[in-house]
């Protein structure tokens, strides 16, 4: 074969090494091994924490995803919720950069709360890690907020605020219930409710559970907040000791007297007990937050030392807990 035959062999290609076709097998050297080209591996998508906040109109949903804005969340506020897995999934591409998504939704329709409850099935199926925090009010605190801002509430139509609030708190019923944390907004202002984000959400790592341990009195009604309740009035009222009633149950002597009545230890003992069972339980349902509601007559004496009690045996048991005694100093 002539010098020129052997130039014109290669079919107009160019001399040289080819470059290998995708998957294509590469020869090195003799042929002592073989390699396979391949694409490089894209990372497993990172599924973004998921809140979402709801509940009553004027109860200061707004607040909280602003508190939550404020501590680095990716915010949305009125998504429609057909697309929250949308939102999740976009987080899911961000390679970690939108790591936290917060959603406000309202509910003002019977269509709008079919497509929240498909969205929470389909985040279910999709094993996505979500909390729904629910802003509870009383009808007072809400008509009172409605009438100082002029404005109408958006379910009362022709009728007044009170029955928009009442068509809203009926459709709210189903989602309340399935709610990770309740916060009742009635007696709180804007700075108590960031104050209560901040405590649920600002620490860098999320505890296994987390307690408020909440005394009251029943003459000023129950919190509506409260998971669980107990009552103390089964023990004698300090109140009715002239030299205790000035005090109150953050007092030692008033803590000495409620726990040296018949049956006050060793209510706290097996209380204590059930709660560690009812806390794994919560644990193994992904609750992660729980309003224990202590309650006496006025929310003084008994109530406030059991709250303090309470709450230092749990504690104990690695559950962090806030102390919070509703009613003290109320009288």
């Amino acid at each position: 074969m002539s010098e020129h035959e052997k130039s014109s062999d290669t079919s107009g290609r160019a001399e040289g090494p080819a470059e290998p076709e995708h998957g294509a097998q590469v020869s090195t050297g003799t042929g002592a091994h073989t390699e396979t080209a391949h694409e490089p591996v894209a990372p497993d998508p990172v599924i973004p924490e998921l809140v979402i906040i709801s509940g009553m109109s004027g109860a200061g949903r707004s607040t909280a995803a602003k508190c939550l804005e404020d501590l680095g969340w990716f915010v949305v506020d009125n998504l429609p919720p057909a697309l929250i897995p949308t939102m999740v999934e976009l987080g899911a591409r961000s390679q970690g950069n939108v790591a936290r998504i917060a959603v406000v939704v309202d509910v003002r329709g019977r269509r709008f709360f079919d497509n929240l409850r498909e969205s929470l099935a389909d985040l279910e199926a999709k094993h996505v890690t979500r909390r729904i925090v629910f802003l509870e009010s009383s009808d007072e605190a809400l008509v009172r907020r409605f009438e100082s801002v002029r404005r109408p509430h958006p379910l009362q139509g022709d009728g007044r605020i009170v029955d928009g609030i009442a068509a809203e708190r009926e459709l709210l019923r189903e989602l309340r219930g399935d709610a990770d944390l309740v916060i009742d907004t009635s007696s709180l202002n804007v700075h108590e409710l960031r104050a209560k984000m901040d405590a649920q959400f600002a620490g860098e790592e999320e505890p296994e559970l987390r307690a408020t341990v909440m005394s009251f009195g029943f003459k000023y009604g129950l919190p509506v907040d409260a998971d669980l309740v107990v009552d103390m009035r089964f023990l004698p009222n300090p109140h009715w000791v002239p030299e205790l009633r000035p005090f109150t149950g953050l007092n030692e002597e008033v803590s000495n007297y409620v726990f040296a009545q018949p049956g006050a230890k060793e209510f706290l003992d097996r209380y204590t007990e059930l709660l560690q069972l009812i806390a794994a339980g919560y644990r193994r349902e992904g609750k992660r937050y729980v309003t224990i509601a202590v309650g006496c007559t006025g929310g003084k004496h008994r109530s406030v030392a059991t709250s303090e009690k309470l709450a230092a045996r749990l504690a104990a048991q690695g559950v962090e807990t806030v102390v919070v005694h509703r009613d003290m100093g109320r009288e």
